[in-house]
């Protein structure tokens, strides 16, 4: 048994309150290691002594690259539990593991078992309830529409107060959208996340001037009133995009700055600034990746903190929105966001806020800061195996798995998945201009674990690797409506299906010969078995035994599922009758 390969880390993903009453156990070993594991736990209060502890068999539950993972639930009237492993082998030797360390016998006292020392209801991490079933649709607003079914395609020029300039690329705007609902709507999605609307000079408006104006190319506040208006009374939620890292130069606190230098009342609302300031290429203070009209934001300043959990609340309060996606949000401290966060969730207590943030996002996600990040792993895993091929069934399970358990479930549940977004190229483009493997794509995100997002124009075949390319004009008028209605089809499914929702996830076939992969969602009896084929060709498939004595309907076509091939590059759903 290899005890290097052995972890578990209490009070984290690995043991987390996930109900009330109910504490959710894992560990890790290396994989093909271990034959089983069981977990021991008592009341670490007991007056007993010894105390009373109670088994649950464990279940292995994935396998990633590296390391098998098991795990159980406790369901008791426990609040503080301790609890040991008993770990087993092929070659029938026996291994407790606890805070102690590893030993053959277990003889050490309650004080070293490892402990979850009372379990607070404040610390269950709890999801606003209608993210469960979240399906959504990602608008780049200079680029979506201008009216219906049309954008101008033409740049547009508009005066702020301060007499310069603000501009637009592609003359989108809100009531583009506005008008635009009903097809919004037929695509079956149920929230909208709209990149930055307000103030600013660029435009992709992530050089904020205002914080609390809607930016006049795009239109007014109450064009953004009555969009969420209408979109509540659609059932669609709204999320807006904050911009809190970094402003605008021409924000007027660093305005006050750049005149006033050391004097301004703003001085310290500014990360690392010297005097005198130097606004020109190489500036002589903080700004977002080196761009001069970019400063940076020092958000552990008091008054700065106030001011934007202000701008959290103001939006929430005059239009009604949902929540954010707060940009760049691992280049702010943790302190601001639980300040932001605690201002929000009082505003709007069901409010949603996702993260800009790349990679593990661990720290940002424990249950005092964000609810969801986006989940740029989902993005990369899907490009190597869907669009470029470069990984086997086996290893895209392997790193999907991997993925999933960095967190707790109720968070992995909520990540914002998605194939491409306003920062990196179109994954057609990555496809090659292939849409039967972004199909196959389009079709995992749809079925598996997470929120999936669409960025406007990918249900119409858009394409570009530039920034220019992947945030072009929607394509109305020669779009592909077959793979809009193909989109659309997927998401109903979704929408329709709890267990696609928020099932569990557990992986079931992998065949790196046939390209098959199929994976089990579950939630409470709710079972549904997606299969998918990611070969160019047509591959033989047998339901696996436990699954074979049911009679399955396949979502897609309504049809009885019978047969023994898929088609390359296509997916079944299937539910039993």
């Amino acid at each position: 048994m290899n005890l290097c390969a052995i972890n578990h880390t209490p009070i984290s993903k690995d043991a987390y309150i996930s109900g009330p009453g109910k504490l959710t156990i894992r560990i890790r070993a290396e994989r093909n290691d271990i034959t089983g594991c069981r977990l021991w736990y008592g009341d670490r209060v007991c007056v007993k002594n010894p105390i009373e502890v109670f088994p649950l068999e464990m279940e292995q539950i994935a396998s990633d690259q590296l390391f098998d993972y098991f795990e159980a639930d406790i369901e008791t009237e426990f609040t503080r539990i301790c609890y040991y492993f008993e770990l087993m082998d092929k070659n029938g030797r026996k291994i407790f593991y606890s805070e102690y360390g590893f030993s053959e016998k277990m003889t050490c006292s309650r004080t070293q078992y490892f402990q979850y020392p009372f379990l607070h209801h404040d610390d269950t991490i709890v999801m606003p309830e209608w993210t469960k079933s979240m399906v959504m649709y990602h608008i780049f607003p200079d680029s979506f529409a201008s009216g219906k079914r049309q954008i101008d395609r033409i740049g547009k020029t508009f005066l702020s107060e301060d007499g310069k300039e603000i501009v637009t690329r592609n003359g989108g705007t809100l009531r583009g959208i506005i008008e635009n609902l009903d097809y919004i709507k037929s695509l079956h999605v149920n929230c909208l996340y709209l990149n930055p609307v307000f103030e600013a000079a660029s435009y992709h408006k992530y050089d904020t001037i205002d914080y609390k104006k809607v930016d006049p190319c795009f239109g007014t506040m109450d064009d953004l009133k009555e969009l969420v208006q209408l979109c509540h009374e659609n059932h669609i939620r709204v999320i807006l995009d904050g911009v809190f890292n970094h402003c605008g130069s021409r924000f007027a606190p660093f305005q006050d700055v750049l005149k006033n230098g050391r004097n301004s009342r703003f001085f310290k609302w500014f990360y690392r600034v010297e005097t005198p300031v130097r606004y020109e290429e190489n500036p002589n203070y903080e700004t977002y990746a080196y761009v001069k009209e970019m400063p940076k934001i020092d958000t552990s300043n008091p008054e700065v903190q106030k001011y934007f959990c202000d701008v959290g609340r103001f939006w929430i309060r005059e239009t009604d929105i949902d929540g954010w996606r707060l940009d760049v949000a691992n280049e702010i401290n943790h302190d601001f966001w639980r300040a932001f966060r605690k201002a929000v969730k009082k505003e709007k207590p069901d409010a949603f806020l996702i993260g800009e943030i790349w990679e593990d996002s661990t720290v940002w996600l424990r249950g005092d800061q964000f609810d969801s990040t986006m989940n740029y792993s989902f993005c990369y895993n899907c490009r190597e195996f869907f669009a470029e091929k470069s990984i086997t069934v086996s290893e895209f399970d392997e790193k999907m798995q991997h993925m999933y358990l960095r967190y707790p479930e109720m968070v992995s549940q909520v990540q914002m998945n998605f194939l491409d977004t306003h920062d990196v190229p179109r994954f057609l483009s990555y496809c090659k201009g292939n849409k039967r493997k972004l199909r196959l794509a389009v079709f995992y995100m749809m079925t598996a674990m997470g929120i999936p997002s669409v960025f406007y124009g990918d249900e119409m075949g858009c394409e570009g690797v530039t920034e220019a390319e992947y945030r072009m004009p929607m394509p109305w008028q020669d779009g592909d409506y077959d793979l809009k209605s193909y989109y659309a089809r997927l998401m109903e499914v979704r929408n329709a299906e709890p267990a696609l929702q928020s099932g569990k996830y557990r992986t079931v076939y992998c065949d790196n010969v046939s390209g098959i992969y199929a994976f089990l969602r579950k939630k409470d009896d709710d079972e549904i078995l997606v299969i998918l084929n990611n070969s160019d060709r047509e591959s033989s498939f047998s339901l696996p035994e436990e699954f074979q004595n049911r009679q399955w309907k396949d979502l897609i076509t309504g049809e009885s599922f019978s047969v023994t091939t898929i088609a390359g590059y296509t997916g079944k759903i299937l539910k039993t009758i």
